[in-house]
């Protein structure tokens, strides 16, 4: 394996990690995210959060296993933005709760990023 290959490898199982511990933990504390879902208004609480939690974890497996990861990315690229307006709605909150809210986003939108270009190297793969 080359240097570029272990690179990529290790940026792929890296990033199936960063869902792949959520999408467990809404399992294992899961009034915590059902509170935190209220407190947002959000409907359909209990689907959301079960269907929240099977996708990270098939779309984190998926990817960390180098299978079907352009459309594993592109779906979990999606959960992010739905997450990011949903939940880190910054614009809805101020000082401290406001300032945390913010950091979120626009961290979630670098992982949204990384999943794109994710999606994108492998969507080229395939095809080429």
């Amino acid at each position: 394996m080359n240097n570029m290959k272990a690179i990529e490898t290790l940026g792929r199982c890296l990033l199936g990690l960063y869902f792949l511990v959520p999408g467990i933990m809404k399992f294992v504390a899961w009034q915590t995210h059902v509170d935190m879902m209220e407190k947002h208004q959000m409907m359909m609480v209990p689907v959301l959060l079960a269907l929240a939690g099977i996708i990270q974890i098939l779309g984190a497996a998926l990817i960390i296993l180098n299978r079907w990861v352009s459309p594993s990315a592109l779906v979990l690229a999606a959960m992010v933005l739905m997450i990011n307006f949903n939940l880190h709605d910054f614009w809805n909150y101020s000082g401290v709760e406001g300032a945390h809210e913010m950091q979120n986003f626009v961290k979630n939108l670098g992982v949204f990023a990384g999943l794109l270009l994710l999606s994108s190297m492998h969507g080229r793969r395939d095809t080429v």
